[in-house]
């Protein structure tokens, strides 16, 4: 899920498409290479409204982090590109055993960390296991609580067994920062192996990287990185006007496009998103705890007037969890489709004629405030009173996420592949259709991508049919750039923002 401004912490974590490791030179793709010159030496000033919490992705670094530092300070033995694959990085190359439970991968040579020290196996090893720790905050912990033993025969070798078969096992593993062994303070410093050095972090400011002179890949297409973080989209767009900064990661005001489009020195780019608001039932909280309320509740919600008050003509409505670009994506808007009528008969049918009342918990930062306010009014003309309880990112990790003290909420969920969630019945919103569980486990231990698919798809849509959340829209990903520049990601998975690729004119 996605926790803007200074703290938000990703838990919603996905299962994947099992992938094969391609080659790779450590080099992103993004927007296609402009034609001139370009400044090899050039400094890239990146907007964000997304600052760090911390450095650590393990300990609550929240989106912020994984925007400025992965992929660009931190490396995976695979990575995860913008339009969606997997492929090698770290890792030269793997073996997965016939049954499935065995992976052994290679490590790529001649790479050392930003300390100058040589990556080995054990490093590997121990960045695994800070993920798997018990204070682990990382996204990625309970999708690779699979992970049985891992070995280190030679310096070059890690071998990874499973107690059960993991068909997004090697996905999974795009998400883990290999990090040196020997490394401190890594919520203030870094000692990764990526094409960028941290130079200064600016709480309330900046965050700033250098390029790498020692990386093993192609080295950055330029030579400095500034992250400039603002409170709001205004300021943003102010300082994307002034040439205070190059790009802006993921606009956030639709009513400032205009002045955009309409200047030959900008570019204006929609990409896809994975990132889903989702009002958020506490399934084992009453009302909630019955199918029909949670269905008579969505139906009351016009999400297509939402998603138009907020964002204009971008975004997208999705009935579901599930974006277009997941491989088990289905059209499931018609599902709990808004029908006022059909609202009111389910109350009825549930024992709420005269309908109830109940807490929204609400995260301070836009859009929130204002779907909060729009669900209220809808839900009055069916009699159900809402009281919008305003929440810091901070208060609604430790209130919504980890105490379950809630009764609905709204979120931003930004992960792909996230549908497997309502496979726990541990996850915060506490959904628990022993069917679906035993769906999302079976695929996970799928042997094709077309098993895993076929059975996500049932998950989909019985999820989407028992209104397990109700899912309001799909944000749009609006990326503002500087007509200098090119090689910037446009697409929005997962919050990364590869920098390296990124070219100046001069």
């Amino acid at each position: 899920m996605r926790l803007p401004r200074n703290t938000r912490y990703a838990v919603a974590a996905s299962a994947a498409l099992a992938v094969t490791l391609t080659a790779c030179s450590g080099s992103g793709s993004g927007s296609s290479a402009s034609t001139g010159t370009w400044d090899k030496d050039a400094t890239v000033n990146i907007g964000s409204l997304y600052e760090p919490q911390n450095l650590d992705n393990t300990a609550g670094g929240g989106q912020g982090v994984t925007e400025a530092l992965n992929g660009n300070v931190y490396e995976g033995l695979s990575r995860l590109t913008d339009d969606g694959k997997v492929e090698n990085l770290l890792a030269k190359d793997y073996k997965a055993s016939a049954d499935g439970l065995t992976y052994t991968f290679t490590l790529r040579d001649g790479v050392t960390f930003h300390s100058g020290k040589k990556l080995t196996s054990a490093d590997v090893k121990y960045s695994l296991e800070k993920v798997l720790a018990d204070d682990s905050q990382s996204a990625r912990k309970s999708n690779l609580e699979v992970v049985k033993d891992i070995a280190t025969p030679d310096e070059h070798t890690v071998k990874v067994t499973l107690s059960k078969k993991s068909i997004s096992f090697v996905y999974n593993l795009s998400y883990v920062w290999i990090i040196n062994s020997q490394a401190k303070n890594l919520k203030t410093d870094e000692d990764g192996t990526g094409p960028y050095t941290l130079d200064k972090w600016t709480r309330g400011s900046a965050l700033s990287l250098n390029r790498y002179a020692g990386y093993w890949g192609d080295q950055a297409a330029n030579k400095k990185v500034v992250l400039h973080y603002f409170k709001d989209a205004t300021a943003l767009n102010n300082a994307l006007l002034t040439n205070a900064v190059d790009v802006v990661t993921s606009e956030q005001s639709p009513d400032a496009l205009d002045q955009f489009k309409s200047n030959q020195n900008y570019k204006v780019t929609d990409g896809d998103s994975t990132t889903k608001l989702l009002l958020a039932f506490n399934d084992k909280a009453k009302p909630f705890t019955d199918v029909k309320v949670r269905q008579a509740v969505s139906a009351a919600i016009d999400d297509k007037k939402l998603l138009e008050s907020v964002w204009g003509g971008y975004g997208k409505l999705i009935g579901s969890m599930v974006p277009p670009t997941d491989p088990w994506y289905e059209d499931l808007t018609q599902v709990n489709a808004h029908d006022v009528a059909k609202a009111k008969k389910l109350l009825a049918e549930a024992g709420y004629a005269k309908g109830f009342s109940f807490t929204l918990d609400t995260p301070n930062y836009d859009p929130h405030p204002t779907a909060a306010t729009f669900i209220k009014s809808q839900l009055a003309q069916v009699g159900i009173t809402v009281k919008i309880n305003t929440i810091t990112p901070d208060e609604w990790y430790t209130k919504v996420y980890k105490n379950r003290d809630f009764t609905a909420t709204l979120q931003e969920h930004v992960n792909d592949r996230d549908l497997v969630w309502y496979g726990n019945p541990d996850f915060y919103w506490g959904y628990d259709n022993k069917q679906v569980t035993q769906w999302v486990e079976q695929a996970e231990e799928a042997s094709t991508t077309a098993e895993q698919t076929a059975l996500l798809k049932k998950v989909n849509r019985k999820t989407a049919e028992d209104a397990a959340s109700d899912w309001l829209y799909l944000y749009p990903q609006i990326v503002v750039a500087s007509s200098k520049l090119s090689g910037y990601p446009l697409n929005g998975l997962n919050s990364q923002f590869y920098a390296y690729d990124i070219k100046k004119k001069g």
